[in-house]
């Protein structure tokens, strides 16, 4: 885990969103984010991002509750990389993976985490926190989606076809 990650790479595709810190709110963030990746290109990624953000966005609704205030949902996708962000307004409440209860039925989501996603974090900010993940595209799939955001299709750039 890192403090903060600055993607090195321009931003083609955003989206962000608040929701109420209600656990109908989880699956309707889970869902959407499921939707746009794949319109940005990336429908293998869905099922992977649905469940890193359903983690994150449990995990604020669990440990990051304030009374009255929302949860933030952040989707960026670059050539290289698909990032989740969830926000939530308890800055003390920091994220770290424990081993879980064999028993228990909880604890688990950071481990969760930290396996599917090829880099997570923390970024403090001056209300809460912002808690990250980030999913690599595969290979042979970055450069068509960087291509439908600009709005050109490959054959205008010298390629073959659409890739998917």
């Amino acid at each position: 885990m890192s403090e903060a990650h600055p993607s090195p790479e321009p931003v083609l595709r955003a989206d962000a969103l608040d929701y109420t810190l209600s656990p109908r709110s989880v699956g309707l963030a889970r869902r959407r984010a499921a939707r746009l990746v794949g319109e940005w290109g990336h429908p293998g990624l869905a099922g992977d991002t649905a469940l890193l953000l359903s983690e994150l966005a449990t995990n604020a609704l669990v440990h990051g509750h304030v009374p009255g205030r929302l949860f933030r949902v952040e989707l960026s996708l670059t050539r290289g990389a698909l990032r989740i962000a969830v926000s939530d307004a308890r800055g003390e409440a920091l994220p770290r993976p424990r081993p879980a209860p064999l028993a228990g039925t909880s604890g688990r989501g950071l481990l969760i985490v930290r396996t599917l996603a090829a880099r997570w974090g923390v970024t403090h900010r001056t209300v809460g926190k912002t808690v990250w993940c980030e999913l690599d595209l595969p290979a042979g799939r970055a450069a068509p989606a960087a291509v439908r955001c600009i709005g050109l299709m490959p054959e205008e750039l010298g390629g073959g076809s659409a890739g998917g």
